[in-house]
């Protein structure tokens, strides 16, 4: 039954490109300033992204028609992972800090977010460049690192990384469960036959 039930459905990866809005519309209507899903691919009616991935954040989304499918990825603690690239260089401290969770707000609240795991990255991922540049080195450095979480509030990582000190510079998710963005162009799309 599980199985005819997927038949029914499809299911696809994107590599959402800096600059654009996780939604086919918005408010009911196509707004002609903001970059929507629909440039990519001729996507079948009822098909809704899985997740978020805000305006400023590239990388691996899933879309899918089946909204089961949707609601179980978001609800069941699946382990999104991001490249990360922030402002300065990166302390043990403040990686410490990350992965036994920090002080956020959300919904107006103070939310303290999940352990999770964070590394530094010693060399700088290997990703497209982004249409839009980042600062140049005459500000500063940065440094990259990786954060894997399971939950997965509004703009999360963006908070967590300010709240010790270090604002995002870029931020690119590379993996939703054990489905990776590999080595996909930019704006591309895939067709999945199952979103385990």
């Amino acid at each position: 039954m599980k199985g005819a039930h997927f038949q029914n459905h499809r299911h696809f990866k994107l590599y959402k490109p800096y600059g654009y809005i996780s939604q086919f519309i918005i408010n009911g209507k196509q707004k002609r300033n903001k970059k929507l899903l629909g440039e990519f691919y001729d996507f079948p009616e009822g098909t809704m992204a899985i997740g978020r991935l805000d305006e400023k954040s590239e990388g691996l989304l899933l879309l899918t028609t089946d909204g089961k499918t949707s609601t179980y990825i978001t609800s069941n603690n699946i382990e999104k992972e991001y490249y990360v690239q922030v402002d300065g260089t990166i302390t043990k401290d403040a990686i410490r800090y990350l992965r036994e969770g920090v002080v956020i707000g959300f919904d107006g609240e103070k939310y303290k977010t999940k352990p999770c795991i964070v590394n530094e990255l010693n060399i700088s991922p290997n990703l497209p460049e982004r249409s839009k540049k980042i600062r140049d080195a005459r500000h500063g450095p940065t440094s990259w690192i990786r954060i894997t979480i399971t939950e997965g509030k509004f703009r999360q990582v963006r908070k967590m990384t300010s709240a010790v000190g270090y604002p995002t510079l870029r931020l690119v998710r590379v993996r939703i469960g054990n489905i990776l963005l590999d080595n996909m162009d930019v704006g591309a799309v895939e067709e999945l036959q199952i979103i385990p």
